[in-house]
C-alpha cells in the first residue's frame, strides 16, 4: 500500500506501509530547481516507489538523493536511483562518505560537514551531525530552514499504518513502539549516549515546524 501526501511546502512524503512490519517506510520528493529525494528505500521497494515520484516529476531531473545513515532503508536503492538519474549524488555526513559511500555508491557522493547548507534553488538544507541519534555513528538529519522541516529519519519512529501528518501526540505512539521492540530483536534501537540529550535539545532549538519521520505520522505544531 502506498500513499502520497504534501506535508509542506514543496515537501512530498511517499509511503510505503509494509503489514508483515506494521510499518510504514517513508521517503520524502522535495521539489525545488535542483529537486531532492530524501530515502532511497529498500531496493524491493524501489519500482512503486519509482512510480509514486514519476506521478511528481520526472525521475532523471532528481539532483540529490539524501539520507542521515547508512541502514537498507535509507539507502538500499541509492545505485537505482544514481543510475536514472545521472546528474544525481548522495548527499550524507563526512563520515558516511569516507567509511560507506566510497565503496557502496557508483559516483562520488557530496560529503557534508556539520552546520553546512545544501542549497537547492529557493530552499537551503542544514546538516545537522548527530551521531549515533537515531542510529549510526555517521548519523545527521537536514533542516530546510526556509519553511521549518526538519528531516529527522528514525526519529520519532511509530508503528502501524498511521495519519499521513497529524498535530496530536507522537511521543505516545513513539514509545510505544520502542517499548514493543524492547521485548524482541529489535531492542536498543536507539542508543542513549553522553550526547544524546545535548543533540536532542541543539535541534529542539531549530523550532522546527514539520518534523518529517521515517516511520509513522509526520508531525506539524510545537515540534521543539
Amino acid at each position: 500500500m502506498i500513499k502520497v501526501s504534501e506535508i509542506a511546502p514543496d515537501c512530498y512524503r511517499i509511503s510505503v506501509f509494509v503489514k508483515d512490519f506494521n510499518l510504514q517506510f517513508n521517503h520524502f520528493l522535495l521539489l525545488d530547481e535542483e529537486p531532492m529525494l530524501y530515502h532511497a528505500g529498500m531496493r524491493n521497494m524501489f519500482p512503486v516507489v519509482l512510480e509514486a515520484v514519476r506521478k511528481i516529476i520526472d525521475p532523471s531531473k532528481l539532483m540529490w538523493i539524501g539520507f542521515s545513515h547508512f541502514e537498507v532503508d535509507e539507502c538500499g536503492a541509492l545505485n537505482e536511483w544514481l543510475q536514472i538519474a545521472p546528474n544525481a549524488k548522495a548527499v550524507c555526513s563526512e563520515a558516511g562518505a569516507i567509511v560507506n559511500m566510497g565503496d557502496f555508491a557508483i559516483r562520488p557522493a557530496h560529503a557534508m560537514s556539520g552546520n553546512t547548507i545544501l542549497n537547492t534553488g529557493k530552499h537551503k538544507y542544514r546538516f545537522i551531525r548527530t551521531p549515533h541519534l537515531p542510529h549510526g555513528w555517521d548519523a545527521g538529519v537536514l533542516f530546510e530552514e526556509t519553511n521549518g522541516t526538519l528531516l529527522c529519519s528514525d526519529l520519532f519512529h511509530q508503528n502501524g499504518n498511521v495519519d499521513d501528518i497529524t498535530d496530536k501526540d507522537i511521543l505516545g505512539p513513539h514509545r510505544k513502539s520502542m517499548l514493543e521492540y524492547e521485548q524482541g530483536p529489535l531492542m536498543e534501537y536507539t542508543p542513549y549516549t553522553h550526547q544524546t540529550s545535548k543533540l536532542l535539545y541543539s535541534l529542539a532549538d531549530l523550532k522546527p515546524k514539520t518534523l518529517a519521520t521515517m516511520h509513522g505520522s509526520s508531525f506539524y505544531g510545537d515540534c521543539s
